[in-house]
């Protein structure tokens, strides 16, 4: 007589049932690796570098904006401003750096890519360049939004 076994999903199984059970657990599991590693590879880097460049330049011409817009106020304030001097400086030096993380971005999008392994290091090196111009922009600008100077309206009656 032969004995029939149903096995259940989360059923305990015992014996050959149970290496053959592992076998094609680690199978499917080797498949779903396998295709997400195919997926992977299929990404094209240059294009995720490129949709990321705009995105930060979006966000730079943002804050270029808010620079300008803090330097058209400065310049209507005049030296009236109690750190005319040092806001003047600090917007035309964050106003400066944005223009060339604005080159930087655009070389690293559209000139350099990033699949030939030949311009990783080119890539790499301008990247963290842009890092760092970028976290000393941020600093500089949050210098400039320390001194608040949409709070000095007072100073455009005198």
């Amino acid at each position: 007589m032969t004995e029939s076994r149903t096995n259940l999903p989360g059923a305990i199984v015992e014996g050959e049932d149970a290496d053959q059970q592992r076998s094609k657990n680690q199978t499917e599991r080797d498949i779903s690796i396998g295709e997400v590693l195919q997926s992977i590879s299929k990404l094209d880097l240059n294009d995720y570098a490129t949709r990321k460049s705009f995105a930060q330049g979006m966000l730079d011409l943002a804050l270029l904006t808010a620079n300008a817009s803090q330097l058209k106020y400065l310049l209507t304030v005049g030296e009236v401003h109690e750190f005319y001097h040092l806001l003047l400086t600090l917007v035309i030096v964050s106003i400066s750096m944005q223009v060339f993380q604005a080159v930087m971005i655009i070389i690293l999008g559209v000139v350099l890519d990033i699949n030939k392994v030949e311009q990783h290091r080119k890539s790499d090196i301008l990247n963290n360049i842009l890092i760092i111009f970028t976290v000393i922009s941020v600093v500089i600008n949050v210098i400039i939004s320390a001194f608040d100077m949409k709070t000095q309206n007072d100073l455009l009656r005198l």
